[in-house]
């Protein structure tokens, strides 16, 4: 098939040409990897591709993929029987699959068995595993490896990683943030910073207190009970610090029964669609633990101008630089003592921001993820010139 290449003018694809049509595959509702695909699915269209994005309706609903000029067609979570069918059919017109994390790729090449369309996947972040478990985690990581014509890896541990694991082709992925979308609220707010601020602490519960803000799915692994007991090491203080966890999981139960018969300083708010304003309303964010090289919430908190304290983990040093107080790995005193510093001394608190100003400068655009991804589906789809 004849179709537009990235340099086209304007992203128009010349006369007698047809668009290069994409699909990316999601495998869930990661907010890391769905904001990723909707700032592609944005970028590629505005320049003349078409796009299909597969992910589950729950993700289209929270990412408005057709907002961003993409198709979206459901495809049901790895676990359904169905799912793979259904990708299969999605992408029987497809001159390129873009898969995003292990599971999603994993489907893509179920799906594309027997077909010669290339495959791209990205790496967002590692899974982990442990037994027996972690033999079987290998082998699809081996077989999605060798699969794909090119691995894309969110941190170079992740592009070390596909090449162990027998990539033909891995590279370093230029993963940007994407700019959050623009509600009201969000207008609002540069036109009332202050009021919506004192609203958003008036309605957690922190007007004369401090607020630290935690967003995460509550999920084993995540950090959360570090947290938990990090707060009852500033209990002490006065004015009490109010922690604020965004999110929904299956650690919900378990962690607020803590909250409640330890009687600690900590509102599980549930996943939310207003986290730009928690942000512009946290004195902190703490990020106790990530699956992510590259944590969202570490990049909006800096970008934010929210003083981070996180642990160092993965990818996160590297992302943050000397932009945040960085903590041990599964230390909640460690933690806890960064907190209580870092809310007695608004000094520090206001290099962090300027620093956080200046790491987030160095990160790559938006502009730039979808200039390297397009030139990788360049390589992947134009004719090879006879010599």
């Amino acid at each position: 098939m004849s179709h537009v290449s990235s340099h086209s003018p304007h992203g128009q694809p010349p006369h007698g040409q047809t668009p290069l049509h994409t699909v990316q595959v999601l495998g869930g509702t990661g907010a890391g990897s769905c904001a990723h695909v909707r700032s592609l699915a944005a970028g590629l269209t505005a320049r003349g591709v078409r796009v299909t994005v597969c992910a589950p309706d729950e993700a289209a609903r929270a990412y408005d993929f057709t907002g961003a000029g993409a198709r979206h067609v459901h495809v049901p979570r790895g676990g359904d029987p169905a799912s793979v069918a259904a990708l299969r059919v999605a992408c029987a017109d497809a001159d390129l699959v873009h898969a995003h994390g292990l599971h999603a790729a994993l489907r893509a090449v179920l799906a594309l068995a027997g077909r010669p369309t290339p495959l791209v996947v990205t790496w967002h972040d590692r899974a982990h595993a442990a037994g027996a478990r972690a033999h079987l985690l290998r082998l699809l990581e081996r077989r999605v490896a060798k699969a794909a014509a090119v691995v894309l890896g969110a941190s170079s541990d992740l592009v070390d990683r596909a090449r162990r694991r027998g990539a033909r082709d891995a590279r370093l992925a230029a993963v940007a943030l994407p700019a959050p979308r623009r509600g009201r609220l969000a207008e609002a707010a540069e036109e009332e910073p202050d009021r919506l601020r004192h609203k958003a602490r008036a309605e957690l519960g922190a007007v004369d207190r401090p607020l630290v803000l935690a967003v995460g799915a509550l999920e084993q692994g995540r950090g959360h009970d570090i947290l938990m007991d990090a707060t009852r090491a500033w209990r002490h203080l006065d004015p009490l610090p109010l922690l604020v966890v965004a999110g929904e999981g299956p650690q919900r139960a378990a962690l607020q029964h803590r909250v409640d018969t330890e009687q600690l300083p900590v509102r599980l708010v549930g996943r939310r669609d207003d986290i730009p304003e928690l942000l512009a309303a946290a004195d902190l964010v703490v990020l106790p633990s990530s699956a992510e090289p590259r944590p969202l919430l570490a990049q909006e908190a800096l970008h934010a101008r929210v003083p981070l304290v996180a642990a160092a983990v993965g990818g996160v040093p590297d992302l943050v630089g000397d932009a945040a107080e960085l903590v041990p790995h599964g230390d909640a005193q460690a933690l806890a003592t960064a907190v209580v510093r870092l809310l007695a001394d608004p000094a520090r608190r206001a290099e962090l921001r300027d620093r956080g100003t200046a790491q987030a400068a160095t990160w790559p655009s938006e502009d730039d993820t979808v200039t390297q991804v397009l030139s990788v589906y360049d390589e992947l789809t134009q004719p090879v010139p006879y010599s």
